[in-house]
């Protein structure tokens, strides 16, 4: 049923490996907003493996709302994916306003492929929606001042640059003082496969 939906590769490599990142860092039980759910993939394989979390996905259009209702119809604590574009106050962009905080918000592979202007809505909007002692963790690739750059890196690069100019890999430094400055501080750094960055940031 699910082979002609629309499919993410990348999706399909890292969700174990990001999965296995986060285990150490949630609680048995929990709340988690994805941001740019996309395919699905990732919201339908974690909701999976944590039974116990509520998830609530979400993507700046409906285009892939199908796909990601498909994916999660038979998982009872994944609800109706909803719009949001992090530059929006209240969340989400569309329907009544959250007023329940999160324990967890997630955002894979966003930042890179987003107006930079997404970075710090994205910290203010998840010091707004986190519960006290709840995190957010963001998966994609980052520039390091301190660790050399991988060639395909670089070449993502330009690759994003070349079809938007607004797109490009963050450097990790600026990503984090966009975080301080919204009340949210880096907990922990994991390398993962891929050249990727899971960074875990928390409130307070």
């Amino acid at each position: 049923m699910t082979s002609a939906l629309p499919f993410s590769p990348a999706s399909e490599r890292n969700r174990e490996p990001i999965l296995a990142a986060l285990r150490p860092w949630l609680a048995p039980a929990g709340s988690a907003l994805e941001i740019a759910s996309g395919t699905g993939q990732h919201v339908a394989h974690f909701a999976h493996a944590l039974p116990d979390w509520h998830w609530q996905p979400s993507d700046l259009t409906a285009d892939l709302f199908a796909a990601i209702v498909t994916r999660t119809a038979h998982l009872p604590r994944v609800a109706a994916p909803v719009r949001l574009d992090v530059r929006d106050a209240p969340w989400p962009s569309a329907g009544p306003a959250w007023d329940k905080p999160f324990d967890l918000i997630f955002a894979a592979n966003m930042l890179h492929i987003a107006p930079w202007a997404c970075t710090p809505a994205l910290m203010r909007g998840a010091a707004r929606h986190l519960a006290p002692g709840g995190r957010l963790v963001t998966y994609g690739p980052y520039f390091e001042a301190d660790v050399p750059t991988a060639p395909s890196n670089l070449a993502f690069d330009a690759d994003l640059r070349a079809r938007h100019p607004d797109w490009g890999i963050r450097e990790r430094a600026a990503v984090e003082r966009e975080a301080h400055a919204a009340g949210l501080r880096l907990a922990h750094r994991a390398a993962l496969p891929a050249n990727n960055l899971l960074l875990v940031f928390e409130r307070g």
